[in-house]
């Protein structure tokens, strides 16, 4: 993960019009940016428009940048504002969470319950499961879960571009790895 002047150097190389830069922060940020949305979409072609939507508006505003946190946490959170403005505009609903206890959910994910590590290490390498599970939670877990685990921001970056407190990002966060592993054995049990 990019980090220090180097970071900075293309941005403020990008902001001053350097073609580039701005081609290299792109490449360099595109992959992240689309994953993410493609996990809030769950469709390609919208999570497509909605990367070039993401990098036009990030081109327009690269002033905007005070090189807190790094270039790719800044992206991502224009790529999910992009993606709730989009939801404003359609009839996409808000999936409700499932009002679930911590205990329920640690149960369903298997605390206090004997299991076979060897068999749980293996239904999670098998990616179809494990991208099945994760399309089953709802829009915050998959969010928080792709920002943190998968695009491996920090702690701090993950609640700023969720606009949450630390201290709730890792209540979210926790909730979600929970439900993840709770989806994953309901996935396993009916495969």
């Amino acid at each position: 993960m990019e980090q220090g002047p180097a970071q900075d150097e293309v941005m403020l190389r990008a902001a001053r019009g350097d073609a580039s830069a701005r081609r290299e922060l792109i490449e360099r940020h595109q992959g992240a940016v689309y994953r993410l949305l493609r996990r809030l979409a769950r469709d390609d072609a919208q999570a497509e428009d909605l990367t070039q939507e993401t990098f036009i508006t990030a081109l327009e505003h690269l002033g905007a940048w005070r090189g807190e946190g790094t270039a790719r946490g800044w992206l991502l959170s224009i790529a999910r504002s992009r993606w709730l403005m989009s939801r404003r505009g359609s009839a996409a609903r808000h999936e409700p969470a499932e009002d679930s206890s911590l205990e329920q959910l640690g149960l369903a994910a298997g605390w206090g319950a004997p299991m076979d590590p060897e068999a749980l290490a293996s239904e999670l390498e098998q990616r179809q499961v494990l991208e099945r599970a994760l399309g089953a939670l709802d829009e915050e877990a998959r969010e928080v879960l792709t920002l943190r685990e998968l695009e491996e921001l920090s702690g701090e970056e993950t609640a700023q571009v969720l606009g949450l407190s630390l201290a709730a990002m890792k209540s979210r966060l926790h909730r979600a790895r929970l439900a993840l592993v709770a989806s994953v054995k309901k996935g396993a049990a009916h495969g």
